[in-house]
């Protein structure tokens, strides 16, 4: 087995019959893992990557366990992803096999579990012909302000050494019992969510879908959440007050609205742990379980990661007052490997002298503590716990004849943190169920979660004196 998931076999205390990971109403004993990844390794017939269709399900996990034992890069894919991103993917990562249901466009070698192989040979053979390759261990696709999304390259190593840091900052051990139910494609509910209790032997419960009452039944010690999801649980009064017995709350992926946060506290005695991380750095920030907790405050910074917070103007460093905000500059042993086929985007995204440029605004107290202000640009849109890309969305849309101009922003949401928002300027009189139908498109082309939630018709769209759209005048 990887070490990186090394505690599936050799954890102190840890028995084979004892249930590793419980998806809905489905689970598998750390045994049955084991022998059905081991299973997996080997019917995989060549060096990889294989793009996984990652589906909250058992399949999912025993893919990417499998993949890992044999040293070959996954490639997670968004199940609500449409045609024209699953071809993305698959052609950008170069993809040679796929698991999980059939898509249509994809034309690849299907991976089925090789049932006349040794689980126990499988993993052991196919880490010492895969594994010093240099390659990565997952390839995550993220998406940018602009154009298609981009493969970031995460080593076993990098996604080691940020989940220890983790495990120091949340007093995160094998005798807690991890709940979510995020999707198994970002480094939130597939990274934290998944190889993180793997890692430390810890059980975890998926509940397919991250709803309130689901998280209520569900008894952890431990559970991550979008505040999309927190927002929910603190609405529902009897499931939050579920969660009094639990060790600790975790937000992430957005900021937590400090409505949300106070709610959460009265209902359930628990302030949450707010964090901070991307997909190409892991987590870099995160309040501690045993320090404090402020709303809108993202905490320290997290294991040996370091972080800097300089002025976009001169580059030196703003003062740690709290209040004084600037570029957050990141590096650490938790930092991707860069960008897969992309030597120019990988190099543009490091300052001189080597610190990762985050693109997010932040301002650092004296005592360390850090607060996210917003992004550099306002293209990347947060809605739901994803990262979205107004760029991607705009393509599509532009493809539709009835449009001439669009630009797409996130507006704020009470629920979902933004909403995407296309303003579009039609080709002719709009028909009746036009904004529909685009949203209907790209959900169809990208992913459900990156539809725009609201079409507004405009006679034009801002611009300055060189023809740049302005946004922030849509805002």
């Amino acid at each position: 087995m990887t070490p990186l998931l090394s505690s599936l076999v050799d954890h102190p205390g840890a028995t084979d019959a004892a249930v590793a990971v419980r998806v809905g109403d489905d689970a598998l004993s750390r045994g049955d893992l084991v022998e059905a990844s081991g299973r997996f390794a080997a019917g995989i017939a060549s060096d990889g990557p294989v793009a996984v269709l990652a589906e909250p399900s058992l399949d999912t996990v025993v893919a990417v366990v499998g993949c890992l034992a044999a040293g070959v890069p996954v490639v997670p894919v968004p199940p609500d992803a449409g045609p024209t991103e699953v071809a993305h993917i698959v052609s950008d990562s170069r993809a040679v096999a796929w698991s999980g249901p059939t898509r249509d466009g994809v034309d690849l070698p299907v991976v089925h579990p090789a049932a006349s192989a040794s689980a126990s040979a499988t993993a052991g053979a196919g880490a010492g012909d895969r594994s010093d390759t240099g390659r990565p261990a997952l390839i995550l696709y993220t998406s940018g302000t602009t154009g298609a999304p981009k493969g970031v390259e995460l080593s076993a190593e990098a996604i080691a050494a940020g989940l220890d840091g983790l495990a120091e900052a949340w007093a995160w051990t094998e005798e807690d019992r991890l709940v979510h139910g995020l999707p198994l494609f970002h480094t939130h509910g597939l990274i934290l969510g998944t190889l993180g209790p793997l890692r430390f032997g810890s059980p975890l419960r998926h509940t397919r879908r991250p709803t309130a009452a689901g998280y209520a039944a569900a008894g952890g010690s431990l559970y991550f959440g979008v505040p999309t999801v927190w927002g929910r649980v603190a609405a529902d009064p009897p499931a939050a007050r579920a969660l009094s017995r639990a060790r600790l709350l975790v937000s992430g992926s957005a900021p937590l609205p400090a409505s949300v946060f106070a709610r959460l506290a009265a209902l359930t005695g628990h302030r949450p742990v707010e964090r901070y991380g991307m997909t190409e750095t892991m987590i870099t920030l995160s309040a501690r379980a045993d320090g404090e907790r402020r709303p809108g405050w993202v905490g320290v910074p997290v294991g040996a990661s370091e972080t800097r917070i300089v002025s976009e103007e001169t580059g030196e460093p703003v003062p740690a007052d709290g209040e004084s905000i600037g570029s957050l500059e990141v590096r650490g042993p938790s930092l991707f490997d860069g960008y897969l086929g992309r030597p120019e985007a990988t190099a543009g995204s490091f300052s001189k002298d080597g610190w990762f440029v985050t693109g997010d605004i932040a301002a650092r107290d004296a005592g360390g503590f850090h607060r996210i202000v917003g992004r550099a640009s306002i293209d990347l849109i947060k809605s739901g716990g994803y990262r979205i890309g107004s760029g991607e969305i705009e393509s599509v849309l532009l493809d539709h004849p009835a449009v001439a101009e669009v630009a797409v922003v996130g507006l704020p949401d009470a629920d979902l943190g933004q909403r995407v928002t296309a303003f579009v300027v039609p080709a002719a009189a709009p028909a009746p169920g036009l904004g529909g139908a685009l949203a209907d498109l790209v959900a169809e082309r990208l992913s459900w979660h990156k539809r725009p939630r609201e079409v507004v018709f405009v006679d034009t769209l801002p611009r300055n004196a060189m023809g740049k759209v302005q946004k922030k005048l849509l805002l």
